[in-house]
């Protein structure tokens, strides 16, 4: 057996400390700094995505080829479906019971809310692999341009509004629908297979969704976090959460130099130089601000200005939050789904099955006589 003493610790403590300054340091120039963490943290997210939708995609071949003996399927999945996570969500509160079809949709719904109530709308900033893929397209635009673009203020603020109508028209379309129909969606063969569905849709890219994916894309190059700031429903609901976070980011009028190299950092175009607490629902928590500043102490996160957050407790709390939402879940045995592997066989296998278009206005499913599962 192997004795740890005191010598053998103070040999680890150098190289974690070394390692823990590393992740705190910033990258970048001036007004495009980040701290590493961050990109540590949500590139780590962005692969832990890809490997969850390599193990679906080998899931489902084996699934439609019939094989007797399925791999593992990955329930992470489930947090690409946050309109089944909330419906999820009502069907709880109506039910008084988790369902057990897709139960880490609205796990994962859940705990990112929580995240966004403890630590900002930070989902989209550390953990959202759009959000990387946004951050990466600003910066192949800042190397061909010298900058990213800014829309008109006059067209900027009713383009914000985008994602909070579609995120109104979502939770519309929910409240009206009985709770027996919304326990009958869940039920349904659409929404058995919609993680299947999803799946499918990034791999058979129809030319019409590829040309928008590349108009998105072309925009995000150009103009820094556009499905983010205009489009994305997610992030409006969890920017609304966010509002009763009592973490903010903070300014030191003492301490600030007015430089204004926050307001260039800014993703979110906030005029941090001029607050001394940003409360805005648009504020993501990614801490570029803070990187940004020359000045130790003017900026910062915390409760107050007072009370301080360093980036890595930061950082920790967002990690420990995903992961008690993740272990709790699987404790409780509410992070698989209770769907067999001979259903999805059958399914995937004879595609005879009908599945819904989608829930209709008054909960229930419109008539189709389409039986394919790859429509």
């Amino acid at each position: 057996m192997t004795t740890i003493t005191r010598g053998s610790i103070e040999r680890i403590l150098p190289p974690a400390r070394r390692l823990g300054a590393y992740l705190s340091g910033r990258v970048g120039r001036k007004a495009h700094r980040s701290f590493r963490l961050r990109i540590f943290v949500q590139s780590g997210f962005t692969l832990l995505c890809i490997a969850l939708g390599i193990q679906l995609a080998r899931f489902v071949t084996a699934a439609k080829a019939g094989a007797t003996v399925l791999p593992a399927r990955p329930p992470g999945v489930e947090g690409f479906l946050p309109i089944g996570g909330l419906l999820g969500a009502f069907d709880w509160v109506y039910q008084g019971t988790l369902n057990v079809i897709h139960p880490a949709a609205t796990v994962l719904l859940l705990v990112f809310a929580a995240i966004a109530l403890v630590a900002r709308k930070s989902f989209c900033s550390w953990v959202c692999p759009v959000g990387f893929l946004s951050d990466l397209s600003a910066r192949v635009g800042r190397f061909f341009f010298g900058r990213t673009f800014r829309i008109w203020r006059w067209l900027d603020v009713p383009l914000r509004g985008l994602k909070y109508l579609l995120l109104g028209f979502f939770l519309w379309a929910i409240v009206r629908m009985p709770p027996a129909a919304v326990r009958a969606f869940i039920e349904s063969p659409y929404y058995r297979l919609s993680d299947v569905r999803m799946g499918l849709f990034f791999v058979q890219l129809s030319g019409f969704a590829a040309g928008v994916v590349g108009l998105l894309v072309i925009a995000s190059v150009l103009w820094k976090g556009f499905w983010c700031r205009y489009l994305c429903p997610y992030g409006a609901l969890l920017g609304l959460v966010s509002w009763l976070s009592p973490m903010k980011v903070r300014r030191d009028p003492v301490s600030c130099i007015d430089c204004k190299l926050c307001d260039k950092a800014c993703g979110a175009r906030l005029p941090v130089s001029r607050k001394t607490a940003i409360t805005s629902s648009e504020c993501t928590g990614c801490l570029d601000c803070v990187a940004a500043c020359p000045v130790q102490d003017a900026l910062g996160i915390g409760p107050s200005v007072r009370r301080r957050v360093p980036v890595p407790a930061y950082a920790a709390a967002i990690l420990a939050l995903f992961l008690a939402g993740y272990l709790g879940a699987r404790a409780a045995g509410a992070w698989h789904n209770q769907i067999s592997d001979a259903e999805y066989r059958h399914r995937l296998s004879t595609e005879a099955v009908e599945l819904y278009t989608h829930p209709g206005l008054d909960g229930q499913s419109p008539p189709s006589g389409r039986t394919s599962i790859d429509r």
